[in-house]
Order: C-alpha cells, then structure tokens, then sequence
C-alpha cells in the first residue's frame, strides 16, 4: 500500500484518509493530540460518531465520516508518491466485539485488503453468520490479498465458550455468593451485554462510575435509568474500571464487608496457557466441553473450563472467566477461511 494514502487506527498525520474501527484507547492513539481531531477525513461507524465528541472533545465533526455496517463508499486518492490517481471502494463490516466497532474491506487499486480490527464472529452466532455473509457479498467472489487480523489469542490452546455459556457462570457464581458484594471489571466500553443480562437474570440494578453511564445512555441503552445506577446505595453489583479490579483493592474492599471480583475476559488464560507451558505436564482437574450451534455440530468449539469451578485469577476473593470480546483461535481460522471466498 502507497504510503500516505489511508491509515487505519494509525493517527499520527501524513495520510489522505483515515478509518477508525472502534473506540477502544489502544486503537485511538493520536487521534486527541492537538485538542481533537481535525486533520483528515475519518471513518468510522455511527455508534462511534456519536461517542467521539465524549472522548476527545474537539475533535472537528465536519471531517467525521460515518458509515454504517454493511455499507460502502468510494473514495478517489492521488498517491503522493507517484502522483497517480488511485480508486478505493470501501465495505464496513460489523465486528462484533463491542459497539460501534467495524471491520474494513478495501478493493481496488490497492488490491483486496481486510483490516479486523478486534472481533469476535463466535462459530454458530447469528449475528456472526450474518457478518460473515456481508463480507462474502463485499469480496463478490474475490479473495483477500492482505489481510491485518486481531490475533490477540491466536494460538491452538485458546478456544473459548459462546459469551452467552459464560456470562450464565457469572449469574452463577454471583448467586452462590449472596451476602456478598460483587465487582466486575470492565472497559468503558463493551460488555454491556454482560451488564444487561446479569441485571435481568438477578432482577438488580448494575452500579457504574458516571463515565460509563453517559456511555450506556449515548448508546441508547436503559434510556428509562431502570438498570444501571451511580448510586451505591441501590445495589450490590458494581461495574467498576478493569485497571481497579486488583489484589489490593479486594482486600481493602474486604477489611469492610465480603467482596468478589469478576474479570470477565479471555486475557487471564492467555497467562494461564502461558504458565502452563512452563510446568510439568499433569492430568487437569478441568474437564473438556463442547460449546456450539445446534443440531450437525456448526460452530462446536472445544476448551478445558470446568464451569461449575471457574479458576481463581487472583489468589483470594476473585474469579476469571473467559468471557472474551476477541476472537479465538478456531473463530481466527474460519475467518481466514472466509477471506479466500470460502463459505
């Protein structure tokens, strides 16, 4: 790709055009340096429009660009190293790994180019297959010559459950603890669906810090305030900032009254698949699981999680599930799958 042309989740300046795929701050970097961005055209999905001004206020809205999933859009480039005009039709696809975020297919001049961004298309989802469906017509029968790919657990040992298999464990493992207070660390953005389905299937509020609440209402989530609350006094079940969630924290937290913390993500088993590597090898106490679609086995994934003892993450009050906003390692294969124009 001509250098200087478009830039993906890369704003450091210098290019033509630029595609933002969500709005997590490992994937922003640049873009509020100088009080906001104002420095090109950028695309990015509607949900992360609307979410931008509360990240970097004063960023430019005149150069936003938003385009909804599934949509496309041509864009005609002079490439400043040739001077040649250059033609790009670009397609967003939705990437499933919290909101607003988007995949980015690019063909023409430049070749067929696919930039994932993170996601997760789980195997037997729906809404995966309804992804996987739109970047099949967006290719229209080409394969992708390039592809930049969210290989967070790219590695044969990290396959996880359907997020909806795990989050039910944490309803679990929060009514096994019913005389306790209860922390859950989370980004301030995604997860909401955890969120929202421990508030239903436990009938209480979530507490959240009032960052995290103006993001659950410019999402258009709980718009009648009946689930998420910064009142402490109203619930037991704190969303708190995933950096918080720390050994020092529960044991301060539990000098005052008995605490759990919940980190809800794929990451503590990257360590433990790690850690595992080191050690001599042993009969595990946790039992292989089949988790998938129904029916011929589609979308069937296997993982050692015994979910009636989710491991401990720290070495008191906490517990670390796999509940994972990242593609695993089969998820990460069929994608590739995908890309050659296969279905």
């Amino acid at each position: 790709m001509d250098e200087g042309l478009l830039s993906v989740d890369k704003f450091v300046g210098g290019s033509r055009v630029y595609f933002l795929t969500h709005l997590h701050q490992d994937h922003t970097r640049g873009l509020g340096a100088a009080g906001g961005w104002r420095h090109g055209p950028l695309y990015c999905s509607p949900v992360t429009a609307r979410l931008l001004p509360t990240r970097f206020p004063g960023s430019d809205a005149s150069v936003l660009r938003p385009i909804a999933p599934g949509d496309s859009d041509s864009i005609s480039l002079t490439s400043p190293t040739s001077g040649r005009l250059i033609s790009v039709h670009v397609t967003a696809i939705p990437a499933l790994h919290c909101p607003g975020s988007l995949m980015y297919l690019f063909r023409g001049d430049l070749g067929c180019i696919l930039f994932t961004g993170d996601f997760r298309w789980e195997l037997g989802c729906e809404e995966a297959r309804s992804s996987k469906k739109a970047l099949l017509e967006a290719l229209a029968g080409d394969s992708v010559d390039v592809l930049y790919m969210d290989n967070t657990y790219c590695h044969p040992t990290l396959n996880f459950p359907p997020r909806r298999v795990v989050a039910e464990q944490i309803v679990n493992i929060i009514r096994a603890h019913p005389d306790h207070e209860v922390i859950i660390g989370v980004n301030n953005l995604g997860k909401e669906d955890l969120l929202l389905h421990i508030s239903r299937a436990l009938q209480t509020k979530i507490w959240v810090w009032p960052q995290r609440l103006l993001t659950v209402h410019l999402l258009g989530i709980d718009d009648n305030r009946e689930i998420f609350t910064t009142d402490t006094s109203l619930t037991r079940v704190r969303a708190v900032p995933r950096y918080s969630l720390t050994i020092a924290t529960l044991e301060a937290l539990n000098t005052a009254c008995p605490t759990i913390g919940i980190m809800p993500s794929g990451i503590p088993w990257l360590w433990r698949s790690s850690e595992g590597k080191a050690k001599s090898s042993g009969k595990s106490s946790a039992k292989s699981i089949r988790c998938g679609g129904q029916g011929s086995g589609e979308g069937t994934v296997e993982m050692d999680y015994d979910p009636l003892s989710p491991p401990k993450l720290f070495e008191k009050h906490s517990y670390a599930l796999p509940y994972s906003d990242h593609a695993c390692f089969a998820e990460l294969e069929d994608l590739m799958q995908t890309g050659q124009g296969v279905r």
